[in-house]
């Protein structure tokens, strides 16, 4: 793929990305508002909700740029039996499994030295933990979907998937976690 690397090629092509992003972060900033009452009650699900949806993102750029890469290489397949591919979203998956315990824990002891626990340290750890996982999955699939979108309308993928995995997980996160919150709290 010839990349044109002039600022109307770059603007065109990401303007429009910017553009819904924007209205997407939108979304997300409306559906934190309106659980804005159950965070304040419980102060280490207030802790969880910028390092969950910080970490879904991140997982999920990792995951853009190892495809990025392999884009560029010439060596991406997105045929599901692909041992580059699945690895790399097994990989995802495998650390978050061991990331959001850690978070979890994290949060309730920040939470508890600050004197403000409502929650139990268990109840705390299974809605990071599901969220954490739940999220992982959603976050291997936005990245696919992205990356395949950006081959498809042959777009440079290093340009545009990072910006839309990091910003529809932001959005994801918040959802998940509320729907772990709710079904575990």
């Amino acid at each position: 793929m010839a990349t044109d690397w002039t600022v109307r090629a770059i603007t065109r092509a990401m303007l429009p990305v910017l553009l819904v992003l924007t209205a997407v972060e939108l979304g997300s900033g409306l559906v934190l508002g309106a659980f804005e009452d159950r965070l304040l009650a419980s102060p280490s699900l207030l802790v969880l909700v910028p390092v969950t949806i910080g970490t879904a993102g991140n997982l999920g750029s990792v995951l853009a740029a190892r495809l990025s890469t392999a884009f560029h290489l010439g060596t991406l397949s997105f045929d599901a039996r692909d041992d580059e591919l699945v690895g790399n979203a097994l990989a995802t998956v495998a650390l978050a499994v061991t990331l959001f315990p850690v978070i979890g824990l994290g949060a309730w002891t920040l939470a508890s030295l600050l004197g403000a626990t409502t929650l139990s340290a268990g109840t705390v750890l299974l809605v990071a933990v599901s969220s954490g996982v739940a999220l992982a999955v959603l976050a291997v699939a936005v990245t696919l979907v992205a990356t395949y979108a950006a081959y498809r309308l042959s777009l440079d993928p290093d340009d545009v998937v990072i910006p839309v995995v990091t910003n529809v997980c932001d959005v994801l996160g918040v959802l998940v976690l509320f729907a772990a919150v709710l079904v575990f709290a």
